[in-house]
This record gives structure tokens, sequence and C-alpha cells, in this order.
């Protein structure tokens, strides 16, 4: 799935669109894709000798990506995904410049109009974050 199909299935735009590829996607799981670039904007001042991606954008691609996974779940304008939660963040690996992450987000359970997903996400293979988290859809 290429950023325009991307784009088609949720409301994020540049610079907070997070995610460049969708490498595979069914009804429970997503595998999502994103490559930082140097140039992005927190860089600038995250840290300016030492850069990497702020521990909040890595959650945030992640739950993008949990967003896209949900797309299928959803009639087309219904709403837009909104975080209600997040649990057991575990931050295991820096993200520096140029570095591609490998995000995999499961749907554990939906009641209603809430969905619980774990997002698992890796840099070169080594596990860098963890999470469990829910969103709902938000009347647009």
């Amino acid at each position: 799935m290429n950023r325009e199909e991307i784009e088609a299935l949720i409301p994020h735009r540049p610079p907070m669109l997070l995610v460049d590829q969708v490498v595979q996607r069914d009804q429970q799981t997503i595998v999502c894709r994103k490559t930082f670039r140097p140039e992005e904007y927190f860089f600038q001042g995250h840290y300016p000798d030492f850069p990497l991606v702020p521990g909040v954008i890595l959650c945030e691609a992640a739950m993008q990506a949990g967003a896209i996974l949900l797309a299928a779940w959803m009639e087309e304008g219904q709403g837009v995904p909104v975080a209600t939660r997040m649990n057991d963040v575990r931050f295991k690996r820096m993200v520096r410049p140029g570095e591609t992450i490998e995000m995999q987000i499961r749907l554990n359970e939906r009641l209603a109009d809430a969905f619980f997903m774990t997002a698992t996400i890796r840099c070169e293979g080594k596990l860098a974050v963890r999470f469990d988290f829910a969103c709902t859809m938000a009347k647009a």
C-alpha cells in the first residue's frame, strides 16, 4: 500500500503522517514501515548534537498503523480514530535519523466502538518499543 492509499484511509497528513508503507494487512494484524529522514522536523530540537526519534513519535507512528488496520472495520465517513489509552509502554532501543522501523499492530479485542491493540516496533530486527493501546472512532 502506497502513500496515496494510506491517506485515503486515515486523516493524518505530513508532517504528522508517520507511516510510509503498509507491508502486510489482514483483519487482525498490520505490518507497516517508516524511515526517519534526517530532515524530520523533530530532530532539530531532540537533540541537536545527538538526534533521536522521540518516544512519543514512535508511539504515534504505531497508533497510525493501528488506525489503518481499523479502516477495514469502519464504514467510510464513520469517524476518525482517536487514541484513548496507552499501557505498559517499554522503550528498548533508540531510533536515529536514517533508520527504518517496522511496526506490527495486532487487534486483540473489540468491544462496541473500543478497539484494544498491541504494538511492537522493531528497528534493524531489534525490539525498539512495545505497548498496548486502545482507540475509538470519534465523530468527524
